[in-house]
């Protein structure tokens, strides 16, 4: 039975992604997602960083990765600590040429974890694991 909404039900609203070169691994997402964009630093965002000891963007600590038409975004945030284990969460992708998308996929960094019958499992350059489906007909 579905539950009514009152406004008090919790919404999806960011994915965050853990990572060693947090604006390396938004380029990667930003071009892996279809309309997705890293999102624009404003005029007093590179003061802002280097306020903190922080270069510029290519050094920022988290690098926004926004949906054009609205969703969920993305959040790469730097974590020092090597990934250990597999992720306890990850994305799906789909897309209705995969063959084609898992080399484009590939070209842009991700390598192949595994190749099951229905789905491919990848991981990003940082070795975030996700998957990619055949979109439904």
């Amino acid at each position: 039975m579905p539950r009514p909404r009152h406004g008090r039900t919790a919404r999806l609203h960011d994915h965050v992604i853990d990572c060693a070169r947090p604006a390396a691994t938004a380029r990667f997402w930003s071009a892996a997602l279809d309309d997705y964009a890293i999102a624009p630093y404003d005029d007093a965002e590179p003061a802002r960083l280097r306020a903190q000891g922080i270069p510029g963007p290519e050094n920022d600590p988290t690098v926004l990765v926004e949906p054009r038409g609205g969703g969920p975004r993305l959040w790469c945030q730097l974590v020092p600590k090597p990934k250990r284990v597999k992720n306890r969460l990850h994305l799906d992708l789909a897309a209705t040429d995969p063959e084609s998308e898992l080399g484009r996929l590939t070209t842009l960094g991700a390598t192949l974890v595994t190749r099951h019958e229905d789905h491919w499992v990848l991981a990003d350059p940082e070795g975030n694991e996700f998957c990619l489906f055949p979109s439904p007909s």
